[in-house]
């Protein structure tokens, strides 16, 4: 019986086009057997058979996050924690001010996961800009798209008047003239529609008029700043500037969902390949300025701070979303309406720095030595069964200077292969006198650990006649005294001891 439970488990939905031909032939099967829920192992192979890769690398957990389901559990209490937040203010010309709650949705390159009312329409507003800036330098190039627009970050309100010192303008609102040059306003809006449906994968993207009329009428600073840089003559020739902010108030108007965006997003993450279709939307260079821009500018006046507390690509806008890109990993969509006094959203901030607090995922996090911190990257078991057969194996040669390695690396020095034997078991064995006084002095292990067969390494070096190392372990037995620590405690703990015991 084929479990869509089960693949459920894996991040995968039955609604997948990766998956159609085979949910498509799942049906049919199901509604032809006898029964109309068992198939037999022929039958089975034949409703597989078209996406038996994809399914293979489910199954066998192969995707970018291996333990999808504990991931997506941590995901869920972070959800719960931001939404229990207090505070921010919904903007006034935001018509969805009614929903205040958090809503998340997370699109990997094979796997995903949903929390809140994610199918909800919300307007992209200021999270469009990133998305349009990719599609000018993927279809113009960085460097045509660089005379008019500036790259660094300007330091003032996302409203203020201002141009850099060569007279470029750092508000994005430039880009809308590059789009589909020549084009009137309708055919560059299709254009864009289409472009960001193929950044979707299909999934949805729509229009709210009432939002563009509502833009429109209260766009006098856009206007001023319009007119502005018509004077110092930031736009092309014959721009028709009033034609560009109706264009510029359009795109914002663009609606989405948590779950459409988040795949924008894992497109982003992903070299410019749509994850849920495979195409290539977006060339390499358009993506790599774009999460360039992202990281320095994308969140206001907020900016330095996310960059340095996240470090990850964003770009956020006043109806209260968060596109969130972790490269080569996922992409993130967090839409709550209340704003704080930048104009992010209260419970996306808050959501963004739980997860790299959580996860190795900040982009100067050290994937290999920073403890504390989960890399839901690894495979655990297969990550745990290699640490094991590393240490041992050091402990059996006398590597000391490996064992330096992954004691600073904050490799538990006490964990067990499947006989229970320890790296000081392994190293009393082989009267390694160095690689003893090395676990017990700097790495302060349990000096009298039992094996399977409930012998210790007092007992390796005697049964192996190796003396120097029986007296050694001797000195530590009065002095060794046990304490009893959870596996929290000790996890915390295991940086610190090591380092200690090193310098």
């Amino acid at each position: 019986m084929f479990c869509f439970q089960a693949l459920k488990a894996t991040g995968l939905r039955t609604a997948d086009p990766r998956l159609k031909e085979c949910m498509d032939m799942l049906r049919l099967s199901l509604q032809t057997t006898s029964d109309g829920v068992m198939l037999d192992k022929e039958l089975f192979k034949k409703c597989v058979q078209s996406n038996i890769v994809l399914l293979t690398q489910a199954f066998r957990r192969k995707f970018v996050i291996p333990d999808f389901m504990s991931f997506t559990s941590h995901i869920d209490e972070l959800y719960e924690n931001a939404k229990k937040l207090s505070g921010g203010k919904v903007m006034s010309n935001n018509l969805l001010c009614a929903i205040v709650h958090l809503h998340c949705t997370l699109t990997l390159f094979f796997n995903r996961h949903s929390v809140g009312d994610t199918k909800v329409p919300f307007c992209l507003q200021s999270c469009v800009k990133p998305l349009k800036y990719a599609i000018a330098v993927n279809d113009l190039s960085t460097e045509y798209v660089h005379r008019y627009v500036g790259k660094e970050p300007s330091g003032l309100r996302f409203n203020k008047l201002f141009l850099n010192e060569d007279d470029k303008v750092c508000k994005i609102i430039n880009l809308y003239f590059f789009l589909k040059q020549g084009a009137g306003n309708a055919e560059k809006f299709d254009y864009v529609m289409q472009f960001l449906n193929k950044m979707a994968g299909n999934e949805y993207v729509g229009f709210s008029n009432a939002t563009f009329q509502s833009e429109r009428e209260s766009g006098d600073r856009n206007f001023a700043i319009g007119y502005y840089l018509k004077e110092k003559k930031c736009f092309p020739e014959h721009t028709d500037m009033v034609g560009i902010l109706d264009f510029y108030f359009q795109l914002c108007s663009i609606e989405v969902t948590c779950e459409s965006a988040s795949v924008m997003a894992a497109t982003l993450a992903n070299g410019g390949f749509c994850p849920i279709t495979g195409e290539r939307v977006l060339s390499p260079e358009a993506v790599r300025n774009t999460l360039s821009l992202m990281h320095s500018c994308g969140m206001y006046d907020f900016s330095g701070q996310f960059a340095f507390h996240v470090g990850l690509p964003a770009k956020s806008g006043v109806a209260g979303g968060i596109l969130l890109v972790v490269p080569n990993v996922m992409g993130i969509m967090c839409w709550s309406p209340p704003l704080d006094k930048l104009g992010n959203s209260v419970r996306g901030i808050q959501f963004c720095q739980d997860l790299v607090g959580l996860c190795n995922f900040h982009n100067y996090d050290n994937l290999r030595h920073f403890a504390k911190k989960l890399d839901p990257r690894r495979e655990g078991g297969d990550q745990r069964v290699k640490s094991v057969i590393n240490l041992l194996f050091a402990a059996y040669t006398g590597d000391v200077s490996a064992l330096r390695r992954f004691a600073l690396s904050a490799m538990d020095m006490e964990q067990r292969d499947y006989d229970s034997r320890t790296a000081l078991h392994v190293a009393a064995a082989e009267g390694h006198v160095e690689v003893v006084r090395f676990l017990l002095e700097a790495c302060k292990v349990n000096p009298f650990p039992k094996d399977r067969w409930n012998n210790t390494p007092m007992d390796e070096a005697m049964h192996f006649g190796h003396h120097d190392v029986v007296t050694i372990l001797q000195e530590y037995q009065n002095n060794y005294k046990p304490m009893e620590q959870t596996d929290t405690e000790k996890e915390e703990q295991t940086v610190q001891k090591n380092l200690d015991g090193l310098l």
